[in-house]
């Protein structure tokens, strides 16, 4: 431990006093053999920092870790505490989000307390997971920014998972751009900086591959998976290789490997399974009826997607809880049952807002604007597009937003407003031209691996 870890000399020897006094110990008794008891008065008083030898001395005479005199935090507290950390990951991780939020609560009051700066990031990043879980993007922002700023002298890596937290409440709350601005920034600064760690890499080229898709950057989206399956094999962390597996099928899917997409997807599930994540595996079963819907295989998406939202809805994570249902009313509504379809998109849209889901919000709008469409309701119809359309515009979803403007042109067409329909597919084909390119920056360069 270096000297400017340790607390003032004041401190320290406010510290050696106590304990010396509790244990019944002349000063000379604690000075010897090595030093005299003027020195130990001195120490005591403040006047003197002692030197590491002189601290290993008194905490030998003493019976306590060198450390905790100088310090005054215990090695075993440190491990209590990280073990309790362990259980509170292992908390929400069964889908217990608020249990795991007074745990971390409490854990990071104990580490403000005793001035543990990695411990009170662990319980900031607890906190702002379980934020995300229950869909509180806000809060669950701040709580990632006060773990960067405990973090602010760690290395990049360290600082990662926070940035990354950060990115994902950006995304989740419609702001697509600005969740890739701080993913590829951050990945172009830990390769321009040598600082190759397969963690940090895989977690960053995982959590990018839903914006880019939202986003329509598909070819980046495809870049971005290929790094991820390429830096797996290197990571020590069997929980990201599972949520790389899980965003990786996106990416297969979208080039038409619907096999190689569902396979991803099964092992990502068995090593959820393995480390009892609910949470993630509920993820998979959302992700494999999205698979099976866009095969065309309804029944069997259904049956997934239902499994996901009874999983979400049990552990009270609201946010994806709509999410998944606006994707099971769409299957519903490929099936036939357009009313119970209409039903449950009208349930989740209270939860759903420009700031909070905005691309399932638009989805919803989407969907509730065909039914419409399908019932001869025009006016309806027309209204719910042109939402989905702003909530699109926001989020700057531009895949999405090229077949909404298309859905409103051929609306627009039949009714007989053909010059209203023109500006729609122009402004479709605008978002069409090349996807992605207008909204971003030139792509991350590629990491050693």
């Amino acid at each position: 431990m270096g000297v400017a870890e340790r607390d003032d000399p004041e401190t320290i020897g406010r510290r050696v006093q106590k304990l010396r006094v509790e244990r019944g110990l002349t000063q000379k008794q604690l000075a010897e053999p090595v030093y005299t008891p003027a020195y130990v008065s001195t120490l005591e008083s403040g006047r003197v920092r002692p030197s590491d030898d002189a601290l290993r001395h008194l905490a030998d005479r003493l019976g306590v870790a060198f450390d905790e005199l100088a310090t005054g935090r215990s090695a075993r507290l440190v491990t209590e505490l990280r073990l309790r950390l362990t259980g509170a990951q292992r908390t929400l991780a069964a889908g217990e989000a608020e249990a795991a939020v007074e745990e971390y609560t409490g854990l990071l009051a104990e580490a403000e307390a005793h001035g543990l700066a990695e411990e009170r990031a662990a319980a900031l990043l607890g906190l702002g997971e379980c934020a995300l879980e229950t869909g509180e993007l806000v809060t669950g922002r701040e709580y990632f920014e006060r773990a960067e700023q405990c973090l602010a002298d760690a290395p990049l890596p360290a600082r990662v998972p926070a940035l990354r937290g950060r990115a994902v409440a950006h995304y989740l709350a419609g702001e697509l751009r600005y969740a890739v601005y701080l993913l590829e920034t951050t990945i172009d600064e830990l390769n321009r900086g040598g600082l190759h760690d397969p963690d940090a890499l895989l977690l960053l080229y995982t959590g990018a591959i839903g914006p880019y898709m939202d986003m329509g950057a598909y070819v980046r989206a495809a870049q971005a998976a290929e790094f991820a399956l390429a830096l797996a094999p290197q990571s020590q962390n069997p929980e990201l290789v599972a949520r790389m597996h899980r965003s990786v099928a996106r990416t297969l899917l979208a080039e038409g490997r619907v096999a190689e997409a569902d396979a991803s997807l099964a092992k990502a599930a068995e090593l959820y399974r393995e480390l009892h994540l609910r949470t993630e595996l509920a993820n998979c079963h959302w992700m494999r009826g999205y698979v099976y819907a866009q095969n065309g295989e309804l029944e069997r998406a259904e049956k997934e997607l239902r499994e996901a939202l009874e999983m979400l809805s049990a552990r009270r994570a609201s946010l994806y809880s709509s999410q998944v249902t606006v994707e099971l009313a769409d299957v519903l509504h490929r099936r036939g049952r357009s009313r119970e379809a209409a039903d449950l998109l009208r349930g989740v849209l209270g939860g759903l807002s420009p700031e909070r889901g905005a691309v399932h919000a638009a989805a919803a709008h989407r969907l509730l604007g065909i039914i419409a469409e399908d019932a001869r309701e025009t006016e309806r119809a027309e209204e719910h597009y042109v939402r989905a359309m702003s909530l699109l515009e926001r989020a700057g979803a531009a895949g999405d937003l090229a077949d909404l403007c298309r859905l409103l042109g051929d609306l627009l067409r039949r009714t007989g407003r053909v010059e209203a329909a023109l500006d729609a597919y122009r402004t479709g084909l605008g978002h069409r031209t090349a996807p992605g390119t207008t909204t971003l920056g030139p792509a991350p360069a590629q990491p050693p691996v």
